[in-house]
Formats: C-alpha cells, sequence, structure tokens
C-alpha cells in the first residue's frame, strides 16, 4: 500500500496520523478585538515577504495551532514569515464574518507598513476559499493587490455542483455530508451562489496572479476546475497544479507524505517567482 493509500485509508476511517509537527517560532498577534494572529517564522524567514495564511477546517474548525507544520513547511520553501489568522467561526459567525477577518488581516499588514508587493496570501481548504473571497472584498475595497496569491485544495462553489462530489467518493476522505454541513453551518440560509461565498460565480477580473493546487482524487475537483476555467477566460493568470490521485489537503500530511512535500515546494517556487517578478 502506498503512503498516499494508507494516508487516505485511516483518514476515511475516523483516525488520526501520528504526526511530529515542526516547532517554528510563533508570535501572538491580534487583527482586531476577538480575532487573534500568530507571525510563524523559521531561519529561512526574511521580513520582507510575508505569507498571509488561512487554516481549514471547513469554515467551522481548525487553527494555527493545527496548521503549525505547514506554516513551517511554507515558511521555508518560500523563505518568508507566515502571519496566521485564526478568523471567526461558523456556526457562532456565519458568512461573511470569516471573509470580514480575512480583509482585516491584509488590512493590518498593510497598515503595519508590508509592501502588497512582499504578501502573498496562502490557504488551504476553507482557507483556500477565503483567499479568494479576500482578494475580491480587497478589490472592491480599492486596496493594491498583493504579489501573487496560492489557493490549496478550496470549495468554490458553495452549491457543489460538480459530479465529482458523487463519483470521487472513494478516493476522498471528504464527503457529501461535510458539504451539507458547510450550507447548513456557515452559509446559514444565505445565497450560496453570492461572490464572496462562491468565488466560482464571481466577477474575477483584477486579480492577482493565482496558484491553484488541488487533488485529482478530491471529490471538489470539478468545482475547482471549473473556477480555473472562469479565471482564465476573464484575463487571470493561473497556475493550475494538480497532483494525479490526491486527496482533499493532502499538503497538511507533508511530514509523512512525500508527494505533500513535493507540493509544498511547488508553492514555494510559485510564490519565489512572483515576488521576484515584482
Amino acid at each position: 500500500m502506498s503512503p498516499a493509500a494508507g494516508i487516505l485509508r485511516v483518514l476515511k476511517g475516523g483516525g488520526s496520523l501520528p504526526l511530529t509537527p515542526r516547532r517554528p517560532a510563533v508570535e501572538p498577534a491580534r487583527v482586531w478585538e476577538g480575532v487573534p494572529a500568530f507571525l510563524v517564522t523559521t531561519p529561512a524567514s526574511r521580513p520582507d515577504l510575508t505569507l498571509l495564511f488561512f487554516h481549514g477546517g471547513g469554515f467551522t474548525g481548525g487553527s494555527t495551532a493545527g496548521h503549525l507544520d505547514l506554516c513551517a513547511r511554507l515558511a521555508d520553501a518560500a523563505g518568508a514569515g507566515v502571519f496566521s489568522v485564526d478568523y471567526r467561526l461558523a456556526p457562532e459567525h456565519p458568512f461573511p464574518a470569516a471573509v470580514e477577518d480575512c480583509l482585516a488581516a491584509y488590512r493590518y499588514l498593510l497598515a503595519e507598513g508590508h509592501s502588497p508587493a512582499g504578501i502573498v496570501p496562502v490557504g488551504i481548504s476553507a482557507g483556500g476559499t477565503l483567499v479568494i473571497s479576500m482578494l475580491l472584498a480587497a478589490r472592491d475595497a480599492g486596496l493594491a493587490m498583493p504579489a501573487a496569491a496560492v489557493s490549496l485544495s478550496p470549495a468554490v462553489d458553495m452549491l457543489f455542483l460538480g459530479e465529482s462530489v458523487l463519483f470521487n467518493q472513494e478516493t476522498d476522505w471528504l464527503t457529501p455530508e461535510h458539504l451539507v454541513g458547510i450550507l447548513e453551518d456557515y452559509i446559514a440560509g444565505h445565497d450560496p451562489t453570492d461572490p464572496l461565498a462562491s468565488p466560482l460565480y464571481a466577477d474575477l477580473r483584477g486579480l492577482p496572479p493565482l496558484l491553484v493546487q488541488a487533488g485529482g482524487g478530491e471529490i471538489l475537483i470539478d468545482g475547482i476546475e471549473a473556477f480555473v476555467s472562469a479565471a482564465k477566460v476573464q484575463g487571470v493568470s493561473v497556475t493550475f497544479d494538480c497532483a494525479e490521485g490526491m486527496f482533499h489537503c493532502w499538503q497538511a500530511f507533508a511530514a509523512v507524505l512525500p508527494e505533500g512535500a513535493a507540493a509544498v515546494e511547488r508553492v514555494g517556487a510559485f510564490v519565489g517567482w512572483w515576488v521576484a517578478e515584482e
């Protein structure tokens, strides 16, 4: 059994993996009242490059603490500091609270003197969605766009209409039931086609260069591919990195999965390219 197949089997069974996460330096910050954030650094981090990180967790869970290994690996791969935001969670704080918090974090970095050319938003799963939503909100607010952005395994269509939702259930640990929970807890009766909730339906013009990374075995892959196509048609520079056979958020298991470690390195290469271009 391959490492990926073994990890998927554990995840589908509801188990946990014996990971030994990296222990980067972590300094607390605060975006606004009730919204903590953390600066995560490693010896590779340089002061003029910041990854604005949004964690995963289906909009109802997750935290910086649960993503420290990934943050450390991203910091090493990109040579950057990572500013990670513990945005408000549903169901206590449904849409658009998380989007507001992520936009507040971007405003905070700008107010602290960070150049937009030295900021790259990066998010995984729900955080990948929030990267795109935050960019749309920032554009509409007239803010300067960051150098580039990275969206890992995002949910881009809250209607979840792709056929892969049905046909990729054997190759992913994420289930249709998870998606129903997002609709009930995060969308909570709001219009699921609101562009800030479902970027697939947004006017994407004016967004910075994007890296969209997804696994070919994800139940969300059809929606992700549709988003990539829509963004390209609207003139956005999109790099689509589809890892054959990989499941939702395989990057988070880079400590034990070679394909996850390689995916993080590709994120670092993308960031380095666009920051150098700036």
